[in-house]
């Protein structure tokens, strides 16, 4: 599955995609463990992606796929190092603290 998104876009048509296309398709498929490329450069800091996400908004995709399977999650890009270092913080503690509710990590 492919979902080519336009500079630009945010948070919102992410976790739209993520909710409608993405959760159900890997739910359906009922995958043994789910690898994920975690890239981080839709940050909006980022100076090469040109997509307006935030720390929070890799927490909450994370989030919606973290229980579907096991994960391996693997680092790919993010070129604003203080932006990379936060985001993966937040998909570390979604992937390692799953049990706490999304906003108490």
């Amino acid at each position: 599955m492919n979902f080519p998104m336009p500079a630009g876009t945010g948070e919102g048509e992410y976790l739209r995609a993520f909710r409608e296309e993405i959760v159900p398709a890997l739910t359906s498929f009922k995958p043994d463990l789910l690898l994920i490329s975690a890239g981080f450069d839709a940050h909006r800091d980022d100076p090469l992606g040109g997509m307006l996400l935030d720390d929070g908004s890799f927490g909450k995709m994370t989030a919606l796929v973290r229980d579907i399977a096991p994960v391996v999650s693997f680092l790919e890009g993010g070129y604003d190092l203080d932006a990379l270092a936060r985001s993966v913080a937040v998909h570390l503690t979604e992937l390692l603290l799953p049990d706490r509710p999304p906003g108490q990590r």
